[in-house]
């Protein structure tokens, strides 16, 4: 009784905390914790928020994570894992409404933004393609390719078929790094050119390739490789 009633303090503290000082004074285990309170109601929680932190680095890589790596935490089932998924798609939904709303040629703070919280803590290579109209606005957000912890397949001719699909007249790509270091390869670069050959033709423009890491994002365009 008296460990239960601990806790029950120990809870009660620091949502008067975090609703006195604002949630934005809280350090990240304790952010995290008062997340998990709702998960799992009747346990000590600070120390698998310590766990989840330093298994994934910070809280970018904690809400990042799949859910098996998340379940690989002792004491994450699979509901917690979904919950904390559920955050980090939020997260991403939030991030994509302003990039989606405005041309996204000239507004590359909120994409860099957008793609970070979106790509920077993937545990594996995943490949995606911005569509854009004519006013170079998105029209859709798609994942073309899932790979490796180093490679993500990509075919050209399936970027520019799914471009006529939906009509789009420019495309940015985007891929991330799990190593962290976000700067191309010299098969990013082969890739990206053999991409904006193959829209040629077709009158399908790519605007960049920005490869995402947790150091940062680099685009190829601004490095002169195409």
């Amino acid at each position: 009784m008296s460990n239960a009633a601990d806790h029950s303090d120990h809870r009660e503290r620091l949502r008067e905390r975090a609703l006195k000082g604002g949630l934005g004074a809280l350090p990240d285990y304790e952010l995290l914790e008062l997340f998990l309170f709702r998960s799992i109601p009747r346990k000590d929680v600070k120390p698998l928020a310590k766990a989840l932190l330093a298994r994934f680095g910070d809280l970018g890589g904690v809400l990042g994570a799949s859910i098996p790596e998340l379940r690989a935490v002792s004491g994450i089932g699979e509901a917690v894992a979904l919950d904390l998924k559920l955050l980090h798609e939020a997260a991403i939904r939030q991030g994509r409404a302003p990039v989606a709303k405005r041309p996204l040629i000239g507004s590359a703070s909120q994409l860099h933004a957008y793609i970070r919280l979106a790509l920077a803590n993937e545990a594996r290579e995943q490949f995606r393609v911005l569509f854009l109209d004519k006013k170079n606005q998105l029209i859709a957000d798609e994942v073309m390719n899932h790979g490796t912890v180093d490679q993500a397949p990509v075919y050209p001719r399936e970027v520019m078929r799914r471009a006529l699909e939906l009509s789009s007249s420019a495309v940015i790509l985007l891929h991330n790094h799990p190593s962290g270091d976000p700067n191309p390869s010299s098969a990013d670069v082969t890739m990206t050119r053999l991409v904006v050959e193959a829209g040629k033709p077709l009158g399908v423009t790519v605007h960049d390739h920005l490869i995402v890491g947790r150091q940062g994002v680099a685009s190829l365009k601004g490095l002169g490789l195409f």
